[in-house]
């Protein structure tokens, strides 16, 4: 009777509550085409992708971007004097370049940073890199918050900062401490050991604790940060790269024979080294988080996070009173 007066009343019966169930298709839809309508749109855009090298001179900045990229993507713009080969203050040098393979097109841009920390006095030497990340912020928001804005703005924002260690074995310079301690809070810091190859295996795993140690007590959140994990595969994940961080890594822009195969790596008296082999260096595990599995990452965390931050610092000073 009860059953009843609750159906007379115009109760739901549970097999149409509305909930967060799956429903059951008798047909072919053809839902998953959005898929390939998203892939066919996004390879006539084509993507954008900005990266930034910092480190001192001669730790292999350069050779490592064109690694990257199997390509001559990163050069020096000219060959400088005798004089002035080391400049006196950080100038940043930004060369673009459009690089395709199978049909998707990459707008590649890499940003280096000659002269940082080849001074004595390296005071406040991270100045110019943090004013040119935040420029690249502003000219996004000014195209953003105007009436009339183009359907696709282009992003020249800061994407990924590649921070070159030096390969000294002992502990994080004061310096490296302090550039990644503020460049981590506006964009994605990797940190990397250059030119591994100058250590053996032991003092290289003993580098690296010793850096994993460093960043852990001065707080210093590096890519990929554990605060952006979405869900338990994403933070799986991480955390195994969380445990190779820094990598340790040589770049080579010069091909050998070994075993009847041509290789990317550098000869040496004792062999060759080979930089896409994970048994001699990291450079693999590098090259597929910025590029195979987190290329996209980066991104929408620059956009949702450091850039949101951006935007809303200065929305709130625009507004302020007087």
């Amino acid at each position: 009777e009860e059953e009843q007066e609750g159906e007379e009343e115009g109760a739901v019966p549970l097999s149409m509550a509305p909930g967060p169930v799956g429903c059951q298709l008798f047909g072919y839809v053809g839902i998953e085409a959005v898929l390939d309508q998203m892939k066919i749109k996004t390879m006539k855009t084509g993507f954008e992708f900005n990266i930034m090298v910092v480190g001192q001179s001669g730790l292999g900045k350069s050779t490592m971007v064109n690694t990257l990229f199997k390509s001559k993507v990163s050069r020096k713009s000219s060959q400088p004097g005798q004089e002035e080969r080391i400049p006196k203050t950080v100038q940043l040098q930004s060369i673009t370049h459009v690089i395709e393979e199978k049909g998707v097109k990459m707008k590649l841009t890499v940003t280096d940073t000659p002269g940082f920390g080849d001074q004595i006095n390296n005071e406040n030497c991270w100045d110019p890199i943090i004013k040119y990340i935040n420029e690249q912020y502003e000219r996004y928001l000014r195209e953003e918050i105007l009436i009339t804005r183009k359907r696709k703005i282009p992003d020249t924002r800061v994407h990924g900062c590649v921070y070159f260690v030096p390969p000294t074995g002992h502990w994080l310079r004061p310096l490296d401490l302090e550039f990644m301690r503020r460049l981590s809070k506006i964009v994605n810091v990797v940190p990397v050991i250059a030119k591994a190859d100058t250590l053996t295996l032991e003092e290289r795993a003993e580098f690296k604790q010793r850096i994993q140690e460093d960043l852990k007590t001065h707080a210093i959140s590096v890519y990929p940060q554990e605060d952006f994990d979405q869900d338990p595969e994403d933070r799986a994940l991480n955390d195994r790269i969380r445990e190779k961080i820094p990598f340790a890594v040589v770049g080579a822009d010069q091909e050998h024979q070994v075993n009847g195969k041509r290789v990317l790596g550098r000869k040496t008296k004792w062999g060759i080294i080979e930089v896409e082999n994970p048994a001699h260096c990291e450079f693999p595990l590098l090259r597929d988080l910025l590029i195979r599995s987190h290329l996209q990452d980066l991104k929408d965390i620059t956009h949702n996070v450091h850039y949101e931050s951006y935007r809303v610092r200065r929305l709130n000073e625009s507004n302020r009173p007087g």
